[in-house]
């Protein structure tokens, strides 16, 4: 089934193009959610709400950019919406990987087992940077939650903000600037 043909029978409200979508996207929606929410059970139905969602307002999708880049932004705008009114900032997953420095390419994890300081460090670590992160403008969490949790590349989170590739880039310079302003001194 075509991407064509698949607005065209969600839109006519056909099952088999709602399972189709659901069989070809759940992972997807469902990753993009649980990377804001970093809750199994909040992006679970989040998921089911975002494909009730896309089912009953198929007719809106306007086909300038892929199936797929319209679920992300769906998927992203609602997982912020769920942060925003419901107040559960939760951890994010292992946030250690961002503590890298770009000038050396060194990372700051040791590749050694970790005691119980050295795990609840990690812990605060991560708690710091998810912290930062969620103090960002929200352009900037996206645009760096997006790159740095879904490994999208700069042209598609340009699809999924309806933005410049030169705005993602200064999104994500500005993102990492004010990471770094934030988190360098509380983590020396």
């Amino acid at each position: 089934m075509t991407e064509a043909d698949l607005i065209k029978g969600l839109i006519a409200k056909d099952e088999g193009a709602w399972k189709t979508l659901v069989d070809q996207y759940q992972i997807l929606v469902y990753n993009v959610c649980y990377g804001f929410l970093q809750n199994s059970h909040d992006a679970q139905d989040l998921t089911q709400d975002i494909f009730i969602e896309v089912f009953n307002n198929a007719h809106k999708f306007r086909g300038d950019s892929k199936l797929s880049t319209w679920l992300y932004r769906i998927s992203s705008n609602r997982s912020l919406n769920f942060i925003r009114n419901n107040k559960k900032w939760r951890f994010w997953k292992e946030l250690s990987s961002f503590f890298v420095d770009d000038e050396r390419g060194e990372s700051q994890e040791s590749e050694e087992p970790m005691d119980s300081d050295e795990k609840y460090e990690l812990q605060e670590r991560s708690r710091l940077l998810y912290d930062a992160i969620s103090r960002l403008p929200e352009n900037q969490r996206i645009a760096f939650t997006l790159h740095k949790i879904e490994d999208l590349p700069y042209t598609e989170i340009a699809e999924v903000m309806n933005v410049t590739l030169p705005a993602v880039e200064s999104l994500m310079h500005r993102a990492k600037v004010n990471l770094r302003k934030t988190l360098t001194p509380v983590l020396k």
